[in-house]
């Protein structure tokens, strides 16, 4: 196990020093790996950013959070989901063309106010420990207008996020990504 400092990771996310960012995690891997890691899991969505380069230049698998996810989404027969995280995971590429690539499921994210509202929720309440009722009930409000759009389901994609919200607070299905990573690593730790 390797922790960083997640107020430098957050900075350099929010400076875009993408590149900075991926050394630092390759450098993890490559000590992990010495020390005889089978594996990689990045506990973290939005750093996924850079898990295909994570595993190409430390030669380890990086067991993926959004496989895993989209494998949970699969077995409950869904095929559209949306997607709350940090505007990172919301916004760019990464996690939802890999989702619907790899999965052939459709990723629906929210409008750019509501994301730029949950993203500041995940950085200036949650990272800090901070949980509120007004924002559990924005974060409601905005799942239900995915769902109105035709959402099946949603992923939580910030690990940070089931500290707000749960499967009781909705009606439709809720993919707690850090849940089912968790269990996926236990998983492959057991198999390995």
């Amino acid at each position: 196990m390797y922790s960083f400092d997640f107020d430098e990771i957050e900075a350099l996310q929010h400076k875009n020093q993408w590149d900075e960012l991926t050394e630092m995690l390759v450098d993890a891997g490559t000590r992990l790996k010495k020390a005889g890691a089978d594996f990689l899991a990045i506990c973290t969505n939005t750093m996924h950013k850079v898990a295909d380069e994570v595993a190409e230049k430390t030669g380890l698998k990086v067991l993926h959070i959004a496989d895993v996810t989209a494998e949970a989404i699969i077995q409950k027969n869904k095929n559209i989901v949306g997607l709350l995280g940090t505007d990172f995971t919301m916004s760019e590429d990464f996690y939802k063309k890999r989702l619907n690539d790899k999965y052939n499921i459709e990723v629906m994210i929210p409008e750019k106010m509501e994301r730029e509202r949950v993203h500041r929720v995940i950085y200036d309440e949650l990272c800090c420990g901070i949980v509120k009722s007004q924002s559990k009930a924005e974060f409601i409000t905005i799942i239900n207008n995915l769902k109105d759009k035709g959402a099946e389901g949603v992923i939580l994609g910030c690990t940070e996020i089931p500290m707000l919200i749960e499967q009781k607070d909705l009606d439709i299905r809720v993919f707690d990504s850090m849940k089912l990573h968790a269990d996926a690593i236990v998983k492959e730790m057991l198999n390995g």
